[in-house]
């Protein structure tokens, strides 16, 4: 299947760089491609964000006027506002106070940084795994993650 080509409407200059939410993003790529740079936001969710707005996800993404440019932050910020599902939110059920939010940016890097601090200071089992730098999500350790100090799975000659 050929690649899609970047869609610019007549008449628009494209710029460089595109700031959305704390990020620098390249102006001369599509919208579709360039939003999932952004942390927080996944191929699915840049995919809804463009229908939801009408905007052609192969348009490049420095075509976009000011006005344009803040709709999709905004949507980005508030998704529920614009009418996107909650089930696509990427913090369902927050365990501090139960909603449903999109967090986008520093403020999702920010929220999963506390969420293993919290899971480490409780010592649950993924908390105990963060703290000992062993893969928390069931992962192979006999042949792999040999970055620790004692071997695991492995006896040693005497």
């Amino acid at each position: 299947m050929p690649a899609q080509k970047v869609f610019v409407p007549e008449g628009r200059e494209v710029k460089d760089v595109v700031r959305i939410a704390g990020k620098e993003l390249n102006g001369h790529k599509p919208i579709y491609v360039e939003l999932v740079k952004l942390p927080g936001v996944n191929w699915r969710f840049s995919h809804a964000v463009c229908i939801v707005l009408g905007i052609n996800k192969w348009q490049a993404l420095g075509s976009l006027t000011e006005e344009e440019l803040e709709r999709l932050e905004d949507a980005l910020k508030n998704p529920e506002k614009y009418g996107i599902p909650k089930w696509m939110f990427n913090r369902p059920r927050d365990p501090q106070d139960g909603t449903y939010k999109h967090l986008v940016g520093a403020d999702w890097e920010i929220q999963v940084k506390f969420d293993i601090k919290r899971e480490m200071e409780l010592e649950t089992w993924k908390g105990l795994r963060h703290k000992h730098g062993l893969p928390v999500r069931g992962q192979r350790v006999r042949s792999h993650h040999r970055r620790s100090k004692r071997p695991v799975g492995v006896q040693r000659r005497r």
